[in-house]
């Protein structure tokens, strides 16, 4: 992203049909991947005694976390799919948890769902009016949605929620008054039967049954439409002509106009539904979170969101484990303290002497120097204390997604039009 404005380049001249296009990783690598990680993080809970690191509580907490981040996120990639960088994701989630909870008080939570993901959208439109048809800054644009947002629901906030009904009801001027829950969804059965091999302990047997049994146990339902979002997205962007064509007004919609695509249409279409699900992760907040609206209840989420997003590399499963990642280590801190974090450090070490081992043989010298020095580092901190500080273990979200970000080997590749001014016409 740039916080620049400029104007969007001449089409680009086709590459050569033998030019190397970067391929994502096979299934079976995929796989491979997560049965080492699954290795890794039981051989750990054994040595360390530390049965909290992959509990079915613990995933279960992660995926509540990871799921509002997630969605801003993902509303991100839509938005940036299609050339418009949306900075203004904190503020359509604001937008989301207003609606969300002023609505669904007085009547129901499907109905403040509902209003959450307008609210969002409302956001998302007032974005595209001033940066596709108007040509404001993306980032003046988000920016001034955010602080829009914020200020407009303190306002509506103090005006709904103060006195009448609903101060009778329990609302004030920074929260609304209770909402009703929505419903979960656990399956019988396989919940207990996970539940029970779990507390035997066993090498990886507890291990994947405590992961599994915190994906199958009290599930809200909008985490599964999370989840249904992500596969649906993927799939829509990827695999359909609509897809295409609204990556395409990301990558060069001055070709894109020429063809025949409607690049207006497709930008405005993108950020609508980029903040109807910046709105939905914000609903989540108000609905399933904490049952109220709260002044101030996003808490940056969608500043991760969009952090997520490009750890993803502007796409869903990458973008899926960035979140993922942040959630988990936020729970980590959340529900078990120091003594499950400093468990954690010599997961860190391990993590970190493959990857100076990988820099290595891959000839990056100086990138595997660092990374074996941290993990030297970091397996001294292990040895000498058994517990980590309480000042640093609130931090542990923050410092785990740094090092991730800092040391991981990915080539990032935005879209090549995102941020840039297009105007209509220019393709013909």
């Amino acid at each position: 992203m740039t916080a620049t404005m400029t104007d969007t380049p001449p089409p680009a001249a086709p590459k050569a049909a033998t030019a190397a296009r970067r391929q994502g990783r096979s299934l079976g690598q995929i796989l491979m991947i997560v049965a080492g990680a699954l290795l890794l993080v039981a051989a750990v809970r054994m040595i360390t005694g530390s049965n909290q690191l992959d509990s079915a509580g613990q995933v279960s907490a992660a995926l509540g976390l990871a799921v509002p981040i997630g969605l801003a996120g993902l509303a991100g990639l839509w938005s940036e799919r299609s050339g418009v960088v949306n900075i203004g994701l904190e503020g359509m989630m604001i937008l989301g948890t207003f609606g969300a909870g002023w609505v669904g008080w007085q009547s129901s939570p499907w109905l403040g769902l509902l209003m959450g993901i307008g609210f969002g959208v409302l956001g998302g439109l007032v974005h595209a009016v001033a940066t596709v048809t108007f040509g404001v800054d993306h980032i003046v644009s988000g920016v001034a949605i955010n602080l829009l947002a914020l200020g407009a629901t303190q306002y509506l906030a103090k005006l709904f929620f103060a006195d009448g009904k609903a101060a009778d009801a329990g609302g004030n001027p920074k929260q609304s008054p209770p909402v009703d829950s929505l419903p979960s969804v656990t399956v019988p059965g396989l919940s207990d039967a996970l539940s029970s091999l779990e507390k035997h302990h066993w090498f990886l047997v507890s291990d994947l049954a405590g992961i599994l049994g915190g994906l199958v146990t009290n599930l809200s339902v909008i985490t599964i439409l999370a989840a249904v979002l992500f596969a649906g997205s993927w799939w829509v962007l990827w695999r359909t002509p609509f897809g295409l064509r609204l990556r395409s007004c990301g990558e060069n919609p001055t070709a894109a106009e020429s063809l025949g695509v409607n690049v207006y249409t497709y930008k405005y279409a993108a950020v609508a539904i980029s903040g109807g699900l910046a709105g939905l992760g914000g609903a989540f907040l108000a609905l399933v979170t904490s049952h109220t609206y709260l002044e101030g209840q996003t808490g940056g989420r969608g500043y991760i969101g969009l952090a997520a997003m490009i750890f993803g590399n502007w796409r869903p499963g990458g973008l899926a484990m960035g979140a993922g990642l942040f959630g988990y280590s936020d729970a980590l801190q959340l529900r078990n303290g120091g003594v499950t974090v400093h468990a954690l450090l010599l997961l860190l070490v391990v993590l970190l002497a493959v990857l100076a081992g990988w820099k290595l043989y891959r000839k990056a010298v100086w990138q595997g120097v660092v990374s074996a020095v941290m993990a030297g580092l970091v397996l001294v901190w292990y040895l000498l204390t058994d517990e980590v500080p309480s000042d640093f273990v609130g931090a542990t979200p923050y410092v785990v997604t740094l090092l991730v970000l800092s040391l991981s080997a990915q080539r990032l590749r935005m879209p090549k039009a995102d941020g840039m001014r297009y105007r209509k016409g220019q393709g013909k």
